[in-house]
């Protein structure tokens, strides 16, 4: 089953009114007519279940008992992310949100997982503190939504991975729900508490094949007095001589983001390889130093490349832009059609990942020449994406490239097959595939937990038809 975006749209609406009310029969509860009566999308054999917190764990109960394949899911904003799925139910953390307990002294945070990403951040700057976290990636002019709870779930790091590391290192302890009903709890509330720690590892970036994440303890920051954007433009062999430097010098900037021409020209700037220089300190003393530095005329590329500064507003803007596709509306050619509606630019989006010290080899690449992408360059991860038009045997090179480079891809979207064949893998098989299955089957032994979906397995095994 894969979710299109307009099906993910559709959800994302009922979630609000949809309730369950009948847990011992999700299949007929008022839940499923509800969805119903406000439409019939393509999958409406299936519902977008949101138990109150106080119905969850029955409801998971029951699903077990009755052997019902359904998948753990936050918002229900990213359905479509990830390998199609097998039929099943979507139960959403979507009534489980707010915040537990906040010890700012501690810098520790307790939410449930379906509380909102932004309202989190929010709700922490009176105190001067954040979650050091990139939203996730957006279709369209607005920041996208997600739940915290999704965010931990798919696992994936931005920018902010410079410095700050990645979104598992943010994690202090969390609560779950096994398939069966069987609530569990990993870590603790104070940074020095390690209890749980495999734990925790496996279930972040486990796409809910795992558990159903409930509840979340995380470390905070204090927001950075002052912050401060570098933008370096030029050739892409300059670029990559003074990203070295800097990966070896004693700066330590917030992040590093080199962009693709394409990216930088749909952002307003020069169309031409861009490294977005994030630098952030308690006085403003410390930027003008760290300015001075890249500037020295004695520095590898310096002949080659522009800088410019960008304040604090312009790096917010141009950070949001880098993680969001506008959608592109084009006149249509259907006689049918009065107008087509905006082609999503956005239909193939694809998790890149190299070796560091490779990142140049991967970005000479004729597949990616024409490419929006956005890559971290201290990590060698990034995204990259493409209107449906893109042929998937140009993804498939594009695998095969990052495999040579001591990485990997993931496909995160992709828009049907324009032919008989089926979809490309989200993942390939990864080196500890008998040992993914080996956990799965120790969480999930009768295959309940998000059916066709298993990070790291490229074609995992199915729950029996009944």
């Amino acid at each position: 089953m894969q979710f299109s975006p307009a099906e993910v749209q559709f959800s994302s609406a009922q979630l609000s009114s949809a309730q369950v009310q009948d847990r011992r029969r999700p299949r007929q509860g008022p839940n499923r007519r509800r969805l119903r009566q406000g439409g019939r999308p393509p999958w409406h054999h299936r519902a977008v279940i949101r138990p109150q917190p106080s119905e969850l764990q029955q409801l998971v109960r029951d699903l077990h008992r009755q052997g019902t394949a359904w998948l753990p899911a936050g918002l229900g904003s990213r359905l479509d992310w990830g390998p199609p799925l097998a039929p099943c139910e979507v139960v959403s953390c979507a009534a489980l949100s707010g915040i537990r307990d906040h010890n700012p002294g501690d810098f520790t945070i307790t939410v449930a997982a379906g509380t909102p990403l932004v309202e989190l951040q929010e709700a922490l700057a009176p105190h001067r503190q954040w979650l050091a976290l990139d939203p996730p990636f957006s279709v369209g002019p607005a920041p996208g939504h997600g739940s915290i709870g999704g965010l931990v779930a798919r696992g994936l790091a931005g920018g902010y991975r410079e410095r700050y590391l990645g979104v598992r290192d943010q994690l202090i302890g969390l609560r779950l729900m096994r398939a069966d009903g069987v609530e569990a709890r990993a870590g603790g509330k104070v940074v020095k508490n390690v209890a749980g720690y495999d734990l925790m590892r496996l279930l972040c970036g486990s796409w809910g094949s795992l558990g159903l994440i409930t509840e979340l303890t995380l470390r905070t920051m204090p927001v950075p007095p002052q912050r401060r954007g570098l933008l370096l433009s030029g050739p892409l062999e300059a670029l990559l001589e003074r990203l070295a430097w800097l990966l070896r010098s004693g700066l330590t900037p917030e992040r590093l983001d080199l962009w693709s021409p394409a990216l930088a020209a749909a952002a307003g700037q020069e169309e031409a390889p861009l490294l977005l220089v994030g630098l952030a300190s308690v006085h403003g003393a410390s930027l003008d130093e760290q300015e001075r530095s890249l500037a020295e005329p004695s520095l590898p590329g310096s002949g080659a490349l522009a800088m410019r500064r960008c304040e604090t507003e312009l790096l917010a803007s141009l950070l949001a832009r880098g993680q969001q596709a506008q959608p592109n509306s084009q006149p249509s050619s259907a006689p049918d059609q009065a107008a087509a509606a905006p082609a999503d630019p956005a239909a193939w989006l694809l998790r890149l990942g190299v070796t560091p010290t490779r990142i140049g080899e991967l970005l000479s690449d004729p597949a990616l020449a024409a490419l929006p992408f956005n890559l971290a360059a201290g990590s060698g991860l990034g995204l990259a994406w493409a209107p449906a038009q893109l042929p998937a045997p140009q993804v498939q090179a594009l695998r095969r490239r990052c495999r040579a480079l001591g990485g990997q891809l993931t496909v995160l979207r992709q828009p049907p097959p324009s032919g008989p064949g089926a979809p490309l893998p989200a993942w390939e098989n990864a080196p500890a595939k008998a040992m993914i299955e080996a956990v799965k089957a120790q969480f999930d032994p009768k295959l309940q937990l998000a059916p066709g979906r298993l990070p790291g397995v490229a074609q995992p095994s199915l729950p029996p038809t009944a």
